[in-house]
């Protein structure tokens, strides 16, 4: 079932490429393919709740030689599997996957390349959250590098090229961080397997040094600063579906290589590096939502929103360097669910920034005034998504900025205090933000302007339940990441 996840976009694309040639045609499959994409995802999610049963051994596996099997002594497999770590991110890109073609219905330039595009991206990024093999890992995180490109360049707007020439550059450097460390973890232990039980005393070069190496390669990707500069870029320009898949789900590709390798895999190294993790993570939160303050863009200002939120990632790490496993626990468990809801939010927001600017074909603030009036259903919608950002209670992002403090208070005492402060200002920003946009009195040329059709209610109600339900119930997703956490740490406290 997880082969069927990963590549039914890919197959997807690959009909639409040489079967369809009618613009409806090319987008009602796309929709077809990501909708069983979708329903995919969530059968797998639900299958992995009803097999797992409180182990972190990965279930649904599936398993080939691949290259192991015509070149021994280079024993990459064709090796998937889910455990509770990549199970809900599967979910996540099942519905951004969704939600980001329904928002793509009204593309018309060079309509067949744009669905191939972005089904193969889909393909990419399915393929990072189950493969438990680091030279298939590569694979695929490297599949998504041309796609993003060529998504952003061709149907960007402003300055499209320069911003997904940028984003290349950024994430091929990058990229070459994560090759190296892959091949000093192959030297080293004679294996590519993510979840063998390493001997340390096999380490031709300090663990340390490994894995700081793919570090450097995930917050590339994540992004923290100070490599953050080609996000705003890449938001800015990049059209309003790629946004929300860039935001969603490729900036967690960064934050799932952190958990998944660098701690999976490093854990005592993870632990001495807390405060490295710490400094960093106050930082990208500060720095962020400093720098929020100054942009008049809407989708700037979602951008640099989202370097100070991925700094709560960081930040919720810090706490292995707790004296308490509980701390420590709370901490990963928050990081986990900061990329999910950070996804879910951060999805919604770009998606409501595109309804807006397609009725008022402006994203520069000082000119939007009163929309409530015009379009009220959209105008709810912008509302929920900034209150689940700044960590409204009852909202997904409350859950996952809680836990992170719950770790982090018990790591550093009076410290923590620092990264309250982003929050402070965030919820400065986002109320600014909906005051400014949404409320006062309504500007006499958008008076005609309609309010959200089926296409851009459906995608905007299922981001809101996801928030609300995440919100209200979240032991959905936390027991299932506390179950994988557990387990590591047991081995560390």
């Amino acid at each position: 079932m997880l082969s069927a996840f990963v590549f039914i976009p890919l197959i997807g694309a690959l009909v639409i490429l040489v079967l369809l040639r009618s613009s409806l045609l090319i987008r009602s499959f796309a929709l077809l393919t990501s909708l069983v994409h979708l329903l995919l995802a969530i059968s797998i999610f639900v299958i992995f709740q009803q097999q797992h049963s409180g182990s972190t051994d990965p279930v649904m596996v599936e398993k080939l030689g691949w290259i192991k099997s015509a070149i021994p002594s280079f024993p990459a497999e064709y090796f998937l599997g889910l455990d509770g770590l990549s199970a809900p991110l599967v979910l996540l890109c099942g519905l951004l996957g969704f939600i980001s073609v329904c928002a793509s219905w009204r593309i018309e330039k060079r309509v067949k390349l744009y669905f191939v595009l972005i089904l193969v991206l889909l393909t990419a990024v399915s393929g990072v959250f189950v493969a438990l093999d680091l030279v298939l890992f590569f694979i695929f995180w490297e599949l998504e590098l041309i796609p993003m490109y060529l998504l952003i360049a061709l149907w960007g707007t402003g300055r499209a090229h320069y911003s997904a020439m940028k984003f290349l550059i950024f994430t091929a450097f990058g990229s070459a961080f994560l090759f190296v460390g892959i091949m000093l973890f192959f030297v080293s232990f004679g294996t590519f397997s993510m979840v063998e039980e390493l001997d340390m005393s096999l380490l031709v070069v300090p663990a340390q040094l490994i894995f700081y190496i793919l570090l450097v390669g995930f917050v590339i990707k994540l992004p923290i600063w100070p490599l953050h500069t080609w996000l705003p870029d890449a938001h800015t320009d990049a059209p309003t579906p790629i946004s929300v898949l860039l935001a969603g789900i490729l900036l967690k590709m960064g934050g799932y290589g952190i958990l998944r390798i660098n701690i999976g895999l490093f854990p005592d190294a993870a632990k001495a590096a807390s405060s490295f993790f710490f400094i960093i993570g106050v930082i990208g939160i500060l720095y962020g939502a400093m720098i929020v303050l100054r942009q008049t863009d809407l989708k700037r200002l979602i951008a640099y929103s989202s370097v100070s939120h991925m700094g709560f990632v960081m930040l919720g790490i810090s706490a292995m360097g707790s004296d308490s496993m509980d701390a420590a626990l709370h901490g990963l468990t928050g990081s986990a669910m900061q990329m999910f809801t950070h996804g879910t939010i951060t999805g919604l927001l770009f998606f409501m920034v595109g309804v807006i600017y397609d009725r008022t074909h402006t994203r520069h603030i000082p000119d939007l005034k009163g929309l409530s009036h015009q379009i009220p259903v959209a105008s709810v919608g912008l509302v929920i998504a900034g209150l689940a950002s700044l960590g409204l209670p009852m909202t997904s992002g409350f859950v996952s900025e809680l836990l992170v403090f719950l770790g982090v208070f018990n790591a550093w005492g009076f410290l923590a205090v620092l990264p309250i402060l982003g929050i402070v200002i965030t919820a400065g920003y986002i109320l600014w933000m909906i005051q400014r946009i949404l409320f006062g009195e309504s500007l006499a040329r958008y008076n005609t302007i309609a309010d959200t059709d089926f296409a851009e209610f459906l995608p905007m109600m299922l981001l809101i339940v996801a928030i609300m339900v995440i919100g209200i119930y979240p032991a959905i997703l936390t027991d299932v990441f506390k179950v994988e956490f557990l387990s590591l740490l047991n081995g560390l406290f």
